[in-house]
């Protein structure tokens, strides 16, 4: 008898094979896999974010990112009282950041890495809420091919933290319109909040959440929506008004560079936005896909309007006095697109579409992501190169000139002085003031560069030019002191940098 006993919950299949604890098992897979869909977009996310981090050059806002973040506490507060204000959450967080881990290239970025990993969790959460679990899972691997998450993975910026910021606000918005309780508006609260003080224009995500809130409060005539959702913005807004206040103060020193964006300009923006046209054309196209189906189409439009409202307002208000339309500015809106574009993907038949919708969807984007990961990617000079000359041929006591004045926005002095090794440390010639004590990002120029040279035996010289003309862009003054007091020693050059060694001449002790 004991021989023919079937364990319990099995089941005896044609031929006496046990089946139930196998059914059984695979039922638990599937279930571990439905409660942990959010996983697999962060996992992909986080490898393709870290992929290459260290090959592209910091380019200058990320070298801005490296002063701020390098400097004491007291310094960088010093710093944020006279420009990039806005930035100095993101830029605090860096400098405890580096302390503790240092500034290799790629633990440098690694903090946007995860930022955006974050946000992949948050995509496939809100995919989950609007469309169901299939559509959540599709939005969060949509979202992590896309070439511009693992752009903004690479870039030690807050566009990231802002990305993972709003992200995060739009599920918890969702989640709070089922149940409107103190409790579930707070966290949105927060996450607002932040979005703010990571970026202040990723604040206009709220216009499409109060559009949101006000098509579900038609529907549902709750009034616990007309005064929770108002309620959490004030709270949020008690963190950032201040911050807003400064930074309307140094918006000339920030962004006077960007112009009045025209029709061209919207058009274009797309292409920036998925940092590949045919990635972006493809998302595009998948994204209008819910609208087809009539159970599709409240959800689609609650998601598109977190997508697209916020981009046409942006448009609208760079028409004004200061212009804030770039593709980097609004890489905020990509998570909603991811949204949009998983729930048409995932609602096609056969199912196999769905697989072939997102390889091809990252095969299009292939080569896109390369191109992210080369040197060049971030910054055209070779600001690395130029550092590794002047390291090997130094001697301490030696001084060094960068190219400033027109091209000082460019901080080829910080580059320079990122990539050489501790050991070599020349003196800024030609500094009056160096950034730390100017609380600034730029240094001060000597006004009298000759007493600034004295007493220096040997200037290495890196401008912005072609060897034929190395001292291109020095001022005049600067230029008259190293012809007159030095000889060329030695001239190199590298991808759009040249450095020179130059040498006190006899004649000039």
């Amino acid at each position: 008898m004991g021989s023919s006993t079937v364990t319990r919950g099995a089941q005896e299949a044609p031929g006496g094979t046990r089946r139930g604890p196998l059914r059984q098992r695979g039922e638990g897979g599937a279930a571990v896999l439905r409660r942990t869909f959010w996983l697999w977009p962060a996992l992909l996310t986080l490898v393709l974010g870290v992929r290459g981090s260290w090959r592209p050059e910091l380019w200058r806002d990320e070298l801005a990112t490296w002063s701020a973040a390098t400097r004491s506490t007291g310094d960088l507060f010093d710093l944020l009282h006279h420009v990039d204000a806005v930035s100095g959450v993101y830029y605090l967080l860096m400098h405890f950041w580096v302390s503790a881990f240092g500034d290799s290239p790629t633990v440098f970025r690694l903090p946007s890495a995860l930022a955006m990993s974050g946000a992949a969790v948050f995509v496939a959460l809100a995919g989950r809420k609007q469309f169901g679990a299939r559509a959540g899972l599709v939005a969060g691997l949509l979202f992590a091919v896309m070439p511009s998450v693992s752009r903004f993975s690479q870039e030690a910026r807050s566009y990231a933290f802002a990305v993972l910021a709003v992200a995060a606000a739009t599920w918890l918005l969702l989640r709070a319109l089922e149940r409107p309780t103190w409790q579930r508006w707070l966290p949105y609260a927060v996450s607002v909040a932040a979005a703010g003080l990571f970026h202040m224009v990723a604040l206009c995500v709220l216009a499409p959440h109060a559009a949101v809130v006000a098509l579900r409060w038609w529907r549902e005539r709750r009034r616990a929506l007309l005064i929770g959702f108002p309620a959490a913005v004030l709270v949020a807004m008690v963190p950032v008004a201040p911050l807003v206040l400064l930074g309307r103060r140094q918006v000339g020193r920030q962004i006077s560079w960007l112009q009045e964006p025209n029709l061209q300009d919207f058009t274009n923006l797309w292409h920036g936005l998925f940092q590949s046209p045919l990635v972006s054309g493809c998302v595009l196209a998948m994204a209008a896909l819910p609208a087809a189906w009539p159970k599709g189409r409240r959800p689609a439009f609650e998601i598109g309007l977190v997508a697209a409202l916020p981009i046409v307002a942006i448009w609208f208000v760079s028409q004004g006095q200061t212009a804030y339309f770039l593709d980097r500015y609004l890489l905020f809106t990509v998570p909603a697109w991811a949204v949009l574009a998983g729930a048409g993907l995932s609602a096609l038949r056969p199912r196999a579409l769905v697989a072939v919708g997102l390889i091809g969807t990252a095969l299009l984007g292939l080569q896109d992501q390369e191109k992210l990961r080369t040197r060049t990617s971030h910054e055209w000079a070779d600001e690395r190169g130029a550092a590794r000359i002047i390291a090997a041929g130094y001697q301490p006591g030696d001084g060094i000139a960068t190219v400033r004045g027109d091209n000082a926005y460019m901080m080829l002095d910080f580059a320079i002085g990122y990539y050489l090794p501790d050991r070599v440390r020349p003196k800024d010639v030609f500094a009056a003031k160096t950034p730390v004590q100017n609380d600034d990002l730029y240094a001060v120029d000597c006004p009298r560069p000759a007493e600034c040279a004295a007493g220096l035996q040997r200037i290495w010289v890196a401008t912005y030019s072609e060897a034929d003309d190395p001292f291109k862009g020095l001022s005049a003054a600067e230029v008259e002191v190293l012809d007159k007091q030095f000889a060329k020693e030695r001239v190199q050059h590298v991808q759009g940098i040249t450095v020179t060694l130059m040498v006190r001449t006899p004649a000039a002790h």
